[in-house]
């Protein structure tokens, strides 16, 4: 199963640059999408039906805004749509789809930059997603994870780590809460096979940072441990750029 991860900072604007010829080239079995930022009526969802995909939306209540999608090949057993608490649901965070006994999840993890109250608000988020998964694990334990975490882990992970030391998404508190989640029994599929640095996935719009690689790796797949025998690769895909981040790839044995 090869399933990708893709912040598509609009799902309208991602097509308009190519999306849809990218994915029926790319043909993943599953793409979790973030950051839709589109009602149901506003997407084309009859081209996404010609390409052979079921497909799944989570949009916001707020116009414009967050958003998680799920497309896959296989009809999924089950769909669920959040975590039953109003104010993540509301903002659309959180897709989960279940095939056989693996379940594969959309997630968006909220932004903390645009000041103190969203930085509270996501680091409520972190210990309350936590929370949920580990319960979730308990009744569906073979779990990928999927989605922008808007978290760089270490410092292998962002291209500036000393400048970046105090802002959001590389705090302190947000590395250590990634720590402890990863040693609650869940892998980083991508450092698990590629130790390397100047692997990104998201590069600010500013000062030419793309083209620099002067990015972060913020987008993940996060998989339950049972499921290491069974990871083949893992991968970024930064020549593809519909968006300011870029898709991440895992693939898995049947």
């Amino acid at each position: 199963m090869k399933v990708i991860s893709y912040n598509v900072n609009g799902i309208r604007a991602a097509i308009n640059k190519g999306f849809l010829d990218w994915l029926k080239t790319e043909a993943p079995d599953v793409i979790c999408l973030q950051e839709i930022k589109a009602l149901h009526e506003q997407i084309p969802l009859m081209d996404f039906e010609a390409l052979g995909y079921h497909h799944f939306w989570f949009p916001a209540q707020k116009k414009g805004y967050s958003g998680t999608a799920l497309l896959s090949r296989i009809q999924p057993d089950n769909v669920v749509y959040g975590i039953n608490l109003p104010q993540y649901d509301n903002e659309g965070r959180f897709l989960r789809a279940d095939f056989g006994e693996l379940s594969v999840v959309s997630i968006y993890h909220p932004s903390g930059s645009s000041g103190d109250e969203r930085q509270a608000f996501k680091m409520q988020w972190l210990s309350d997603f936590q929370d949920y998964v580990l319960n979730l694990r308990k009744e569906r334990p073979n779990l990928i994870l999927s989605g922008d975490y808007n978290i760089c882990h270490q410092a292998i992970d962002i291209h500036d780590p000393v400048r970046n030391a105090t802002v959001s998404g590389f705090l302190p508190e947000e590395r250590e809460w990634m720590t402890g989640f990863l040693e609650q029994g869940f892998i980083d599929s991508f450092r698990q096979l590629n130790k390397a640095p100047h692997n990104y996935s998201w590069w600010s719009y500013r000062a030419n940072a793309r083209a620099n690689n002067k990015g972060w790796r913020i987008d993940y797949h996060m998989l339950s441990e049972n499921l290491l025998p069974a990871l083949k690769s893992a991968s970024i895909l930064p020549d593809v750029k519909h968006s300011d981040h870029c898709p991440v790839v895992v693939e898995l044995a049947d």
